[in-house]
């Protein structure tokens, strides 16, 4: 049987993204809110040009990279990380919080079943989105409980993947940090990127007992997506090259870090991570 993911630190084979053609902002968080209420307005062929160098990033460090088709008055559907989770055995299939993103959901079930990937679970209460995931370990997963993920979608997931051997912890924050993955993302094998400071302390003991090596964050470099890249595997890990404080730090912890410019596109309130599915990770 085909394994897909079963780990945040494996060498990534293969990632689905959504272009940039339709790519608005929306007033659905906070970032993006600021944006608008300044009266800035978004250079949205420069997030077309970035989200190309994002793709040719991948491409030149071994990543296959699958597109869906875009698909007009989808703006948030560049994120693409937000539908759903993909574990071992397939994907799990979320629920779009905000209504502006619901159609979404039919589009990418469609492309999952044409790459082969199947539905393992779907949530069928509440809400339930990617971008509050974390692999701790193969079969321990963690859960953010904060604005886009409530209790009845943990609870309908949960129920789902405990008959497949998961073990799923909720972890609640306050509202205003919309996804785990901004708080935590585990970068390699024994890194994690985190902020002790917005968990709850039993979640900061997990990773300290499994001696994970801690990047700590600031609440404010949160809120600046100083978490939010992707591992690569084989040490490597694509990163904002605006996140210099973390890159510094993770290649004093001897990750390689390939730099790319999402400035434009992370004002409408997402950065690499959220605009990345992983498909296919080799197990280890």
């Amino acid at each position: 049987m085909a394994t897909f993911v079963n780990n945040a630190y494996g060498k990534l084979k293969k990632v689905l993204l959504c272009p940039a053609d339709y790519y608005r902002i929306e007033p659905i968080n906070g970032i993006s809110r600021k944006w608008m209420e300044q009266g800035y307005e978004m250079d949205y062929e420069l997030c077309k040009k970035q989200h190309k160098a994002l793709i040719q990033a991948y491409e030149d460090n071994g990543v296959e990279v699958e597109l869906i088709e875009p698909k007009e008055g989808l703006t948030y559907q560049i994120f693409a990380r937000d539908f759903g989770i993909c574990l071992k055995e397939g994907y799990v299939l979320g629920h779009f919080k905000e209504p502006v993103r619901q159609p979404e959901t039919a589009l990418y079930e469609k492309k999952l079943k044409e790459l082969g990937v199947p539905c393992i679970a779907r949530c069928t209460a509440g809400c339930f989105e990617g971008g509050d995931f974390c692999f701790l370990d193969e079969n321990t997963l963690l859960m953010g409980v904060i604005d886009r993920t409530d209790p009845a979608g943990f609870d309908s997931v949960k129920a789902q993947l405990s008959d497949l051997g998961y073990e799923m912890t909720p972890i609640y924050v306050d509202r205003k940090y919309l996804h785990i993955d901004i708080i935590i993302n585990i970068i390699a094998k024994d890194t994690v990127i985190i902020c002790p400071d917005l968990l709850p302390d039993g979640i900061v003991q997990r990773f300290k007992r499994r001696n994970f090596k801690m990047i700590e964050i600031t609440k404010e470099e949160v809120l600046a997506y100083a978490a939010n890249i992707q591992g690569l595997g084989d040490g490597k890990v694509i990163s904002a090259n605006t996140n210099t404080k973390t890159n510094q730090r993770m290649r004093e912890f001897g990750l390689e870090v390939i730099e790319v410019d999402i400035s434009e596109i992370v004002k409408g309130g997402g950065g690499i991570h959220c605009m990345t599915f992983p498909l296919i990770r080799e197990a280890e």
